[in-house]
């Protein structure tokens, strides 16, 4: 009796163990499909140089790699990629921190600003970039036309090679702010109020409680969205290929846009792979560097 109870139990255990990886079923056949595959036949895909219509596929082993390596023009993908999502991380976080403060307040209407600024989540990179050229347009764009009525006369913002990055490093920076805004305002407001009144009490002003409170309380969600932003900005693609096409000049001609003109312009599928691996690479060292490093500084509740 005692025996084929405990069998009962191990059975329902058992069943109950399989009906989960059976729930988890659709998501991991999912991901197979849409990411295990695609990597691997990319992987593969870099060691081949293939014909433009796939019919025609010759091994060369690393040859792609070391074309990479030699090519003054990724070289200068490479730099541009460096400047840009340093730029944009350096530059996009700490206003996305600024705005969130601000939002975490208890103002009246406070909800209606919490709006605004997530719509720029809300509208497709394509869509970003659309409403930016109409903006930035020279001749009747709004940025140009506050600058002439203010006395300045505004530059050619998408085909100037000089303004043309720094264009694009705004754009990306405000379509990023929905995003960055509703994590930290998620942080602040899980950082406890008694922490902030007790150092009130010891006469703390509001820089040191932003020193000392706010930013190890949060220092998670900013590890966090270092990592997310770093990502994000190097797979920036939309709003570059709307506003300037990776011109002029290459002067915004970006790692992934390099990426895109070689895999469905040039058709060098081979190549455009490596490409691909390459930022792969790139993205998990910077990760595993922050994770080790940064990750130290973070403080845990």
């Amino acid at each position: 009796m005692h025996n084929s109870t405990v069998n009962g139990k191990m059975n329902f255990t058992t069943l109950y163990r399989a009906s989960g990886y059976l729930f988890l079923l659709p998501a991991l056949v999912l991901f197979c499909i849409y990411v295990i595959y695609p990597a691997i036949a990319t992987l593969f895909l870099s060691f081949q140089i293939i014909s433009p219509f796939g019919d025609r596929a010759i091994f060369v082993g690393l040859k792609n790699f070391i074309d990479l390596y030699k090519s003054v023009n990724y070289h200068n993908s490479l730099k541009i990629t460096g400047i840009f999502v340093f730029w944009t991380v350096l530059m996009g976080l700490p206003i996305s921190l600024l705005i969130s403060l601000f939002l975490n307040t208890s103002l009246k209407g406070i909800s209606f600003f919490r709006t605004v600024f997530f719509l720029p989540l809300a509208i497709s990179p394509v869509m970003a970039g659309v409403i930016w050229v109409f903006l930035l347009n020279p001749n009747i764009g709004l940025l140009n036309y506050l600058l002439r009525v203010i006395g300045f006369v505004g530059p050619n913002w998408r085909t100037d090679p000089n303004w043309a990055l720094p264009t694009v490093i705004m754009v990306t920076i405000w379509k990023q702010l929905g995003f960055n805004i509703i994590i930290f305002l998620a942080g602040l407001q899980n950082v406890p109020l008694d922490l902030y009144e007790a150092a009130s009490i010891d006469g703390a002003n509001s820089w040191k409680k932003f020193i000392r409170i706010t930013i190890p309380m949060i220092s998670p969600t900013i590890l966090f969205l270092t990592i997310t932003a770093i990502i994000q900005s190097f797979e920036s693609f939309g709003s570059i290929d709307v506003l300037t096409s990776g011109g002029p000049a290459n002067a915004t001609n970006v790692l992934v846009y390099s990426l895109y003109k070689d895999a469905f312009v040039n058709f060098r599928t081979g190549y455009a792979s490596a490409q691909a691996y390459v930022i792969f690479i790139i993205l998990l060292l910077i990760t595993m560097f922050q994770f080790k490093f940064m990750g130290k500084k973070v403080h845990y509740q």
